[in-house]
């Protein structure tokens, strides 16, 4: 696969680490873990561990009930961007050494794409909700599904 769009793949899961933290490495996890996605000889090799499945997909699970419940801080406050700027240089980095491209880059892009979908993601959703009139669940599980949608489209084989 070429650079670019390795970069474009991986910004694209940063998007998805900005909407939901753990959906990103969740799937990069699951994809390693079946053999879709190449970590095998890098310092990402871990993430295909049964170990990394069981961990990323737990909490990822729990983060998208604790995403419902009203006292849940926004994503844009530090704890919450910051989580998703490292999760999203992971997967960025997880996307670009499976195609034996820099890690480094790799995060770097992950954490632009974790910037663009926390602050845009937020704007949406906060825009919908407030347009809409509706109460917040009936936007937030409709970007769960889009996100879990996002991740896996990007993580399954070309």
């Amino acid at each position: 696969m070429s650079t670019n769009y390795l970069l474009l793949i991986a910004v694209g899961i940063g998007i998805v680490a900005g909407l939901r933290a753990l959906t990103a490495p969740a799937a990069l996890s699951w994809a390693a873990h079946l053999g879709w996605l190449n970590l095998q000889g890098t310092v990402l090799a871990f993430m295909g561990s049964t170990i990394a499945v069981a961990i990323f997909t737990i909490a990822a699970l729990v983060e998208y009930v604790t995403d419902q419940r009203p006292k849940t801080p926004a994503r844009t406050v530090p704890q919450q961007l910051i989580a998703r700027l490292v999760t999203g240089g992971l997967s960025g980095a997880c996307i670009c050494a499976s195609g034996g491209q820099s890690l480094l880059v790799g995060a770097v892009a992950g954490a632009v794409g974790a910037l663009i979908g926390t602050y845009g993601g937020y704007q949406v959703r906060t825009r919908l909700v407030n347009s809409l009139n509706v109460k917040d669940i009936f936007v937030a599980i409709p970007e769960d599904l889009v996100a879990i949608g996002l991740a896996y489209w990007l993580a399954s084989p070309r």
